[in-house]
């Protein structure tokens, strides 16, 4: 057999489903491989978009996403959405072509160092030199890319070498069980959360990867501490527990950071610094933390922990909810939850047009199901998602915040409808962000994965500007012009629709899911919002 199909066969047994990407001639051989194969090409019309698609693939399933570009300008084309899955630890291998062996030693056409290009965005990657080798690169390059913290690896497969005779199978796919918390380590924290005055669980990401949340929610309620998630832990709870305070993100001092300002001990359990930084919720350095996760804490003078538990979250959870006896009273908690959830209703219902981004995710959260996916792209909309829009279970809103690249919500929603055909999928996007991967809506055409993109439109980059007119008072090369949505939908066939007053978006949407191919929904929306949001947060007094 050829090494592209020794290549393909190690994939198969890696329990890849999809490869998304482009073909090209250096990867001929691959694609031909792929024809007799039961992993599916999806052929994408960019790059980025192939790359952000197993991204959000590897984040809904935990295994691996694969992206393939050819060489050169294919394999540029996906540094994004490799960087966004690398910073954001999602697991995925990026597959590209090169050319012979016999022109990478000088200047040849197409020609640049990919493995060197990918080296600083990912955790491992290699050049296949000779074929016997497939199978150790394939299985090493899903094993680091699938181990915590998980993210992107790459291979590349030069195209001689993939039309070369092989010999070889693939190795077999071991589950490694991760650590056994230390008990001297549960001990201690055990003994600084009883001897806190009042505790709060910081929550990340980690714990959605770890399939922990279930042991989160019931930690919090043994023990009675509060719980705050980042943007990318959103669902690590019910939104609706009484010991959910929601989401913190915000650079600005939001309701929930008071609950950082009065607590003595901060419980970080899967938490991710590049999510969000500890000099926003711990700007003196002085606050007692605990450590628990996956892999050993970074090192920041904001962030200097009392114990660290490296182990299986979960299991860790679960030992130290049985190691401490006295739960604590979270009326304070219940104090700070009801000013929070006061505030997300203030806008509930206001008739006011272009609608308001807090009647919009009022509405959206109106419809949604508890199991349905909303997929945000990055932007303005991004902070009133993360802020304002509630969810019940982990992986059901899908935020990009580690790498936070534009871009991903268009290309993320084709891959969650493949992953999940029967729940709604809603990507979410900002004008700006959705013309950067719009190509995509012919590939979600193609497919009929029916899923609704909902454009907020303001005819801008409303977040730069948002942070423009906070530093300078003034604004500069944020305006755009825009398409109209909905005949450029129309013209690759999708469904489009205008929302032109506030009580058509909730039918609108209802209409838009009931087609039976993607749909897009133009809404402008009212960002002066935005201003206001930033003068009332400065305005806050403490609610506890």
């Amino acid at each position: 057999m050829k090494a592209s199909d020794l290549l393909v066969q190690c994939l198969e047994n890696e329990g890849v489903e999809y490869i998304f990407g482009l073909p090209g001639e250096e990867t001929l051989d691959i694609l031909d491989s792929l024809r007799s194969s039961r992993i599916k090409f999806i052929s994408v019309r960019h790059e980025q978009g192939a790359a952000f698609m197993a991204d959000v693939y590897g984040r809904l399933t935990g295994r691996a996403g694969v992206c393939l570009s050819t060489l050169g300008p294919g394999a540029a084309n996906l540094v994004t959405g490799i960087a966004d899955a690398y910073l954001d630890r999602v697991p995925l291998v990026a597959i590209t072509g090169q050319a012979g062996l016999d022109r990478i030693h000088k200047e040849s056409h197409q020609y640049i160092d990919v493995v060197g290009m990918f080296r600083a965005i990912t955790k491992w990657n290699a050049r296949v030199e000779k074929a016997a080798l497939i199978p150790e690169i394939v299985r090493k390059a899903f094993k680091i890319a699938q181990t915590e913290k998980p993210g992107a690896c790459h291979i590349e497969l030069p195209e001689d070498v993939a039309g070369e005779e092989a010999k070889g199978e693939p190795f077999p796919v071991i589950p490694v069980r991760r650590p056994s918390p230390d008990r001297a380590a549960l001990r201690t924290a055990a003994k600084l959360i009883e001897k806190s005055d009042w505790p709060i669980i910081l929550s990340g990401n980690g714990v959605i990867r770890g399939k922990a949340a279930g042991e989160l929610h019931a930690f919090s309620q043994k023990t009675g501490i509060p719980v705050a998630n980042t943007f990318m832990g959103k669902g690590v709870i019910p939104w609706d527990s009484e010991l959910s305070l929601l989401t913190i993100g915000l650079q600005a001092h939001d309701y929930v950071s008071f609950g950082f300002d009065r607590t003595d001990l901060i419980i970080a359990v899967g938490y991710d610094l590049v999510e969000y930084d500890p000099k926003f919720w711990n700007p003196g350095g002085d606050k007692k933390i605990i450590h628990i996760d996956f892999t050993p804490s970074e090192i920041d003078r904001h962030y200097k922990t009392e114990v660290e538990i490296v182990a299986d979250v979960r299991e860790t959870l679960e030992l130290l909810g049985k190691e401490i006896k006295y739960p604590k009273q979270p009326s304070e908690s219940k104090t700070l939850r009801s000013t929070i959830m006061n505030e997300f209703m203030e806008y509930a219902h206001d008739p006011g047009f272009p609608m308001k981004p807090q009647r919009i995710l009022h509405d959206i959260h109106s419809f949604m199901g508890e199991r349905d996916l909303l997929v945000s792209d990055v932007g303005a909309h991004k902070i009133w998602i993360a802020r304002m829009y509630p969810v019940s279970h982990p992986n059901t809103c899908i935020i990009s915040n580690g790498f936070a690249a534009m871009g991903i919500a268009l290309p993320g929603a084709i891959a969650a409808k493949l992953i999940y055909p029967d729940r709604r999928v809603l990507a979410v996007c900002g004008d700006g962000g959705f013309l950067m991967n719009a190509q995509e809506l012919e590939t979600a055409c193609r497919l009929k994965t029916a899923f609704v993109a909902l454009i907020f439109r303001d005819d801008g980059y409303g977040l730069v500007q948002w942070k423009q007119i906070e530093k300078f008072g003034r604004q500069t090369g944020v305006d755009f012009g825009n398409p109209d949505f909905v005949q450029f939908a129309e013209s690759f066939g999708a469904k489009g629709y205008r929302v032109e007053k506030a009580s058509q978006l909730i039918p609108i949407l209802e209409e838009a899911f009931k087609q039976e191919k993607p749909a897009v929904i133009d809404l402008p929306v009212d960002y002066r919002e935005n201003l206001k949001l930033t003068e009332r947060l400065g305005q806050i007094i403490c609610p506890i």
